[in-house]
């Protein structure tokens, strides 16, 4: 039974929360380009495993895959590193706000170079999962929660255009392949090109000897442990997910769906933190839901 789009970007955006989680104190000790290569390496290991045991990389086009290696370039090497590199100095919570303005990225550029538009209930379902998706975030820590992720490490500027970066680069990243799924192009194969461009693009820059990438420590095994479920979850089957999304569903659609991570991670937070978000958490996730409902009728 093929599940429908929406419902893949839906799931995508939950593998996503507990990634972000895992990753948070891996990423903390280990640095974000460190960090981000035992991620991507797993990733390749369990993706190509994944296309040979099933055959899916007889799907692969010698035509789709420089689309492919750029992809995995922007969204993978420069997004998710800029991510986690976000992540390392503001936190889950406040880069999860900042990445969330993906969506608003990917409604624009889907418009402007797909065609793909929004109007009625779908326009306004979008306008407030926006909303509520940054509502939740802003406003969904209560002022007594002192939490050490919750620190700023360094320039906050730096941060914040870490997260746009991130953002941006996961919008463009994923515009760009949406001729390619819907092509017939297997998204687990899909997958495997692109996280080994990303891997590859780090090695590159490993062994060009620039000191700021070196690991400054060896990763402890509880780390490679966080870092090998992050990859299960968020590369592995949340990145192949929203491919598999947008063989069928708009890029637009997708990226607004997929949004909602930040949302779905409040839970999450509550039990790390063992107290309830504030109340703009959940008058955020209330409009988050709200907007989702609404896009999802118009389909």
């Amino acid at each position: 039974m093929i599940l429908p789009a929406e419902t893949l970007a839906l799931a995508a955006a939950a593998t996503w929360a507990c990634s972000s989680l895992l990753s948070a104190s891996a990423v903390a000790r280990m640095g974000a380009f460190s960090f981000s290569r035992w991620r991507l390496a797993f990733a390749c290991a369990m993706l190509w495993a994944l296309a040979f045991a099933t055959g899916s990389w007889r799907s692969l086009r010698l035509d789709g895959a420089g689309v492919l290696a750029l992809s995995g370039v922007i969204g993978i090497f420069v997004g998710d590193t800029a991510l986690f590199a976000c992540m390392g100095r503001l936190g889950p919570r406040r880069s999860g706000i900042l990445f969330a303005t993906h969506a608003l990225f990917s409604a624009v550029l889907a418009w402007l170079f797909l065609g793909e538009t929004l109007s009625g209930w779908g326009l306004l379902g979008s306008a407030l999962l926006v909303a509520g998706v940054m509502t939740a975030i802003a406003f969904g820590r209560r002022e007594t929660e002192l939490h050490h992720w919750e620190s700023t490490k360094g320039r906050l500027a730096v941060g914040i255009a870490l997260g746009l970066v991130a953002a941006l680069g996961q919008s463009v990243a994923t515009l760009m392949l949406k001729p390619l799924m819907q092509s017939g192009m297997d998204p687990v194969a899909a997958s495997a090109v692109r996280m080994s461009s990303g891997l590859a693009a780090h090695a590159v820059l490993l062994f060009s000897g620039w000191r700021v990438v070196q690991a400054t420590q060896s990763p402890r095994w509880v780390d490679l442990g966080y870092t090998c479920a992050s990859a299960a979850l968020g590369m592995t089957l949340g990145m192949t997910l929203i491919l598999k999304a947008l063989q069928n569903g708009s890029a637009g659609m997708v990226g607004m769906l997929s949004s909602v991570t930040p949302v779905l991670l409040l839970p999450l937070l509550w039990w790390v933190y063992r107290r309830r978000p504030a109340l703009g958490g959940w008058c955020g996730a209330l409009l988050t839901a709200a907007g989702c409902a609404l896009i999802l009728l118009r389909h």
